[in-house]
């Protein structure tokens, strides 16, 4: 009598597989179904390049934004914390050797800073109680910034929304897409110059795309921008705390 157990094996074996392979065919299934753009903005289905542009656009039609972080130069490290809009900025800047408030309304130009800031190093020229008398009238002050100081512009520079985001948002070498990531709370897509050294943007896949973070190539410093189109109030400051020093600015440790 020959036995059907091998059979009924063989069957059992079978059934098994098909059973398998029909899970795991539709697990594959489901997981090339999912969207990974789904709720999004859409620009992270598109191009470095596009995304690049994308991202540059946002951020020069906003009206306001805040940078805040580090930026590292030739000319030194400051750190940022600066609102700036296209009718002026407010903030602070501090670098190696001081720290100091800046107020642009228009073309005015204030600048606020403690008498650290004010005073420099003995050179020998035998005015150093000048410049400590100096350096009392103006601490905690806002001094306005005459337009031809040669400071005036360099000072500026940090006031001016379109002039410091195509300093930052600037990448470097081709441009390529990188991974996707979450910053406050908001998904966000990279992208780089080469692979990173150029440096890095992280571009918002929620509302409009605006950069949100900045990672400049060589080093160069990390910079988070937020609260885009949020507008703030620019006032010049009361007469009692302003000072108007003339045609120059006196000598300073900044």
């Amino acid at each position: 009598m020959t036995s059907s157990a091998p059979a009924v094996r063989a069957h059992r074996r079978t059934a098994l597989a098909v059973v398998l392979c029909a899970g795991l065919t539709a697990a594959l299934t489901a997981c090339a179904g999912e969207d990974p753009d789904k709720g999004t903005n859409g620009v992270g289905k598109l191009t470095a390049a596009r995304i690049d542009q994308k991202a540059r656009a946002a951020a020069d039609a906003a009206d306001a934004v805040r940078l805040a972080g580090k930026l590292v130069s030739k000319g030194g490290t400051y750190t940022l914390n600066m609102q700036l809009s296209a009718d002026g900025g407010t903030g602070s800047v501090t670098s190696e050797q001081s720290r100091f408030a800046l107020l642009r309304i228009g073309d005015e130009l204030f600048l606020k800073a403690d008498a650290g800031f004010w005073n420099h190093e003995d050179t020998g020229d035998g005015d150093n109680e000048g410049d400590q008398a100096a350096a009392d009238k103006l601490q905690g002050k806002y001094v306005k910034v005459p337009q031809d100081d040669p400071t005036y512009k360099q000072l500026r520079g940090f006031t001016e929304k379109k002039i410091l985001l195509d300093g930052v948002l600037a990448l470097h070498g081709k441009i390529n897409k990188g991974d996707r990531d979450t910053i406050g709370g908001v998904r966000t897509v990279q992208i780089m110059g080469g692979k990173g050294e150029g440096g890095a943007l992280d571009v918002s896949l929620e509302g409009t795309p605006y950069p949100l973070r900045v990672a400049r190539g060589g080093g160069g410093g990390i910079v988070t921008l937020a609260d885009w189109g949020k507008a703030f109030t620019l006032e010049a400051p009361p007469e009692s705390a302003t000072v108007d020093y003339g045609g120059q600015l006196p000598k300073s440790s900044g």
